[in-house]
C-alpha cells in the first residue's frame, strides 16, 4: 500500500518537474515535508498526553503538551528553511574507465545569512553524500556512483533531503539535471603492442641521435670535434669517433580488424589499454574501429578521442 503510494507520488513529482537546466533554487513548490517515524511517534504521544490532561484536568499538563507540540511545529518549519532557497547546479564530470566511480559533482550557493546543516544527497540506488553549507557560502557536493559498463552514465534523479534539527521531519526536493558521464571500456590486462608496429615489440625503433652511446666508429672527415674518442686514441687505438642512438616512435595503428576473433567487448578492452601505452610511450597511433577511423596522432586530446570513440562504440542513438 505504501509502496503503491510512493510510486503514485514519485510519478506526479516526475511529471510536474522536469529535466532542471541552469542553477536550480530550492522554493516552496519544489520542496515537499512529510513526519518521520519519529515524527509520528511524537504526535501520538503528544495525543496521549492531551487526552491525560483532558481526563485528569492537568493544567500543567495542557501547558507540557502544548509546549512540546510548538516545538514539533518549529522543528517542521527549521526542516523547510533549513532547505529554502538553496541554490543548486551541476558540475563537471570527469570520464573515467568501467569499474571505477564516477565523480558527480553539484556546486550548491547559500544567498542567505543562515547556515544550512545535514543536507543529504542520494540516488535511487541508495549512494549518497552529505554536506552543509555556511552563511553566504558555497560548497560542492560530491556524489560517486559506480560505473560498471562503458557508455554514457546518467545518475537519473536525485534527492535532496534533511532531518535538521530533530529528525521529527523530512524534508525534501528533487533534483533532475541533464548532466551524465562517460565511461570508457575496462582496460585489458597489459599486453606487447601489436607485434607490426615495431621490430622488437615495443613501437619504437632505434635511430642516429643523440641520447644513447651505440660504439665507436672510424673517423671520417668533417666528424665533429666533440665526439672524437680522446681515451681510444690515448690508447692507441686509432682515430675514433663516438656513435648515439635515439628512440624514434613510429606511426601504429591500433586495428579492429586485426585483432583476433574475441568478444567485441573484450576487443574494445583490448583496444583501450594499448591507446593508453601508445600514448604513456609517446608513440604516434591512430585508431580504426569498423565504419570510424581516426588518423595517427599523439597528446591528450588525440587520447581523448580514442577513447571516446572505443566508449561509445556500437551504441547507436545512446552515443549522440
Amino acid at each position: 500500500m505504501l509502496a503503491a503510494l510512493q510510486q503514485r507520488f514519485d510519478t506526479w513529482a516526475l511529471r510536474r518537474q522536469r529535466y532542471d537546466s541552469g542553477t536550480v533554487t530550492l522554493n516552496q513548490r519544489s520542496i515537499y515535508i512529510l513526519p518521520t517515524r519519529q515524527g509520528f511517534a511524537f504526535g501520538f504521544v503528544l495525543v496521549l498526553m492531551l487526552l491525560g490532561d483532558i481526563n485528569y484536568n492537568l493544567s500543567l499538563g495542557y501547558v507540557l503538551t502544548f509546549l512540546l507540540a510548538t516545538m514539533g511545529g518549529m522543528s517542521m518549519l527549521h526542516a523547510f528553511r533549513n532547505m529554502a532557497q538553496l541554490q543548486v547546479r551541476a558540475g563537471h564530470v570527469e570520464p573515467v574507465f568501467a569499474g571505477d566511480s564516477a565523480r558527480f559533482v553539484f556546486h550548491v550557493h547559500n544567498a542567505s545569512k543562515l547556515q544550512r546543516h545535514c543536507i543529504i544527497l542520494h540516488d535511487a540506488h541508495g549512494h549518497s553524500t552529505s554536506f552543509g553549507v555556511a552563511a553566504f557560502g558555497h560548497t560542492e557536493a560530491e556524489l560517486g556512483i559506480p560505473a560498471p559498463q562503458r557508455g554514457w552514465l546518467n545518475p537519473g534523479r536525485l534527492t535532496l533531503y534533511t532531518h535538521f534539527p530533530l529528525g521529527l521531519f523530512h524534508a525534501w526536493s528533487y533534483l533532475h539535471f541533464d548532466v551524465r558521464g562517460l565511461v570508457y571500456p575496462r582496460p585489458a590486462a597489459r599486453l606487447p603492442l601489436p607485434a607490426a608496429s615495431a621490430d622488437d615489440g615495443s613501437g619504437k625503433q632505434a635511430v642516429a641521435g643523440d641520447e644513447d652511446f651505440a660504439g665507436l666508429r672510424g673517423y671520417v672527415a668533417g666528424d665533429a670535434l666533440q665526439r672524437i674518442a680522446w681515451k681510444a686514441l690515448a690508447r692507441e687505438q686509432g682515430l675514433q669517433v663516438k656513435q648515439f642512438n635515439a628512440q624514434q616512435g613510429r606511426e601504429l595503428w591500433l586495428d579492429w580488424s586485426q585483432l583476433p576473433a574475441i568478444a567485441d567487448e573484450r576487443k574494445l578492452e583490448l583496444l583501450t589499454r594499448w591507446v593508453l601505452d601508445a600514448e604513456g610511450q609517446g608513440l604516434r597511433y591512430g585508431l580504426s574501429l569498423p565504419g570510424i577511423e581516426l588518423p595517427p596522432g599523439h597528446g591528450p586530446s588525440h587520447r581523448t578521442e580514442c577513447l571516446r570513440a572505443l566508449a561509445l562504440f556500437g551504441l547507436g542513438e545512446a552515443a549522440a
